[in-house]
């Protein structure tokens, strides 16, 4: 009698822990983190008032240091809805510094005029700066057009495109929600310095990083959230 109340008392304490890590991971799937990656949804307010969903998602890597509370990201995958119809245009970008093409970078703003879908982004760190051939202002611009993303000079940029519509980076992942609103995205951002939740039209004096192809990362607003690096 003794060991069967042994065995149905261990039955029950294994239950009871299966149960508590099947709801932990319910619990995290809810909130967008699956293993090593993570995604939400977020409405962008477009510059005449019009508002759409982008859907956010990242394949996130190792801690970078021991006292590290993110993850490093490895990419970032962002899918637009376009206003007015059901078509939706993707963006992606690579965050490894092994990889020789120019990437690294971080979502500023998404917006559409006249038809045409614009992005501005800027190089998530010095090494991706240097990838990108040192731009000043210190920023990426594209318009979709054809099918993919085309960089365009500042001037091609509309003016009327100027501030951050969009999460800059991207919250803590215990913070994390499945759904952001406009005021929710505009209150991420409310702490973002201004070279990164703005499109600048003049140059930024001293230049941001040093001439190198390797090193430490430029600090930037992602470092508080999660991202590179």
């Amino acid at each position: 009698m003794n060991n069967r109340h042994w065995l149905l008392k261990t039955a029950d304490t294994i239950g009871l822990i299966l149960a508590l890590v099947i709801s932990m991971n319910a619990h995290a799937g809810l909130f967008g983190i699956s293993g090593h990656t993570m995604n939400w949804k977020e409405e962008i307010l477009l510059h005449d008032g019009q508002i759409v969903v982008a859907e956010r998602f990242y394949n996130l890597g190792g801690y970078p240091a021991i006292e590290s509370r993110e993850r490093e990201a490895l990419d970032q995958t962002v899918t637009f809805s376009l206003p007015g119809s059901n078509q939706k245009i993707t963006w992606k970008t690579d965050y490894r510094d092994s990889e020789p093409e120019a990437n690294g970078l971080g979502l500023i703003l998404f917006d559409v005029m006249r038809g045409i879908p614009y992005i501005a982004t800027y190089p998530a760190g010095c090494i991706a700066y240097n990838k990108w051939q040192r731009p000043n202002p210190p920023q990426i611009l594209f318009k979709y057009e054809k099918g993919q993303w085309k960089r365009i000079a500042l001037a091609e940029f509309p003016v009327e495109l100027n501030k951050a519509n969009v999460i800059v980076g991207s919250p803590a992942s215990k913070l994390l929600k499945p759904f952001y609103s406009v005021a929710q995205v505009q209150e991420e951002n409310r702490y973002v310095e201004h070279q990164y939740g703005t499109v600048l039209r003049k140059k930024v004096m001293p230049e941001p990083c040093p001439k190198y192809s390797s090193g430490p990362k430029a600090p930037n607003p992602i470092e508080p959230k999660l991202l590179p690096k």
